[in-house]
């Protein structure tokens, strides 16, 4: 873990100025009904974290990053055919009403956790001093914004539930996963106590094998190699961090930390969602969007 003096998350109701503008910014563009804990870990650093977005951003806009993302899911998916399919959803009794929202909340993070990759991935190079983006002949067209009107709200169980059965699990994912804070993913779960339960209990064991570390880290290997590939140069490194007066030794590290976990959690959602949904469904994206200029046209809202 990140030990003493870890980043603390900055949770949407406490964001204020620009810290406020660019998880509004972030919502709009990156298509998603809330903000991710990667996001609100970087927001700690208030000066790096709308430079860093305001760096970003050119490529987010485009249709070139969502099919980056698009990659990236197909892949986890593939990957996920590997594993029996997990039976969570017949062990955890769910009622009709529950089993809709599940299956909206995995829609959800089967979305937007590639996204998440890719954009990790092009920071945490570009800190690194690799050159990220500014390849030309991919599609540099602007993709539309907005939360899609079928996306589930980001809502999310308190990363110290009352409950204590979802502290004890909580605390089992965290330690096994080797995580300083519950993911947003789990914690959206933990609305379904016995989803979350059954689900943990299943894909557990999965995540120690040396086959599901091989594929996280095959996942990571993509997800590089695609965010180099991005329309848009990206305009960061570690000497601009320093120049704004952060520590940027400890952004690098954090960067470099949701890069190495996020595969993995791909990877989990892939199959839990695989009881829901065809492969061929699931490597299909959730919400997938058109052209700025598509969306403008009559009709075109949706």
């Amino acid at each position: 873990m990140l030990g003493l003096g870890k980043p603390k998350p900055v949770a949407e109701y406490e964001a204020t100025g620009e810290i406020a503008r660019v998880y509004h910014e972030i919502r709009q563009t990156m298509r998603v009904s809330g903000i991710n804990l990667n996001f609100r870990t970087w927001a700690s650093f208030e000066k790096f974290f709308p430079a860093m977005w305001d760096a970003m951003r050119p490529n987010v806009e485009t249709l070139a990053f969502e099919e980056a993302a698009d990659e990236v899911r197909n892949a986890a998916v593939q990957q996920a055919m590997g594993w029996s399919s997990l039976n969570v959803k017949e062990a955890s009794h769910l009622g009709e009403s529950q089993c809709y929202q599940v299956q909206a909340a995995l829609a959800l993070y089967h979305y937007i956790n590639p996204k998440l990759l890719v954009f990790t991935s092009a920071v945490t190079m570009a800190l690194e001093g690799e050159e990220v983006g500014g390849r030309n002949g991919v599609n540099s067209q602007k993709a539309e914004h907005g939360v899609p009107a079928r996306m589930y709200p980001m809502e999310m169980e308190a990363d110290e539930p009352e409950d204590k059965r979802l502290r004890e699990l909580f605390e089992d994912i965290k330690q096994t996963l080797d995580l300083d804070s519950i993911n947003s993913d789990y914690r959206t779960l933990a609305l379904w106590p016995d989803y979350l339960e059954a689900a943990w209990r299943s894909l557990k064991p999965i995540t120690q094998q040396s086959d599901f570390r091989a594929a996280s880290e095959s996942l990571l290997v993509s997800s590089r190699q695609l965010a180099k590939a991005l329309p848009c140069k990206v305009e960061l490194s570690r000497q601009q961090v320093e120049e704004l007066g952060e520590d940027a030794a400890k952004v690098l590290q954090t960067s470099q930390r949701f890069e190495q976990l996020l595969p993995s959690l791909i990877l989990n959602i892939a199959l839990l969602s695989r009881e829901w949904q065809t492969p061929d469904a699931l490597q299909r994206s959730p919400f997938p969007a058109r052209t700025a200029t598509e969306a403008k046209l009559p009709g075109g809202a949706r």
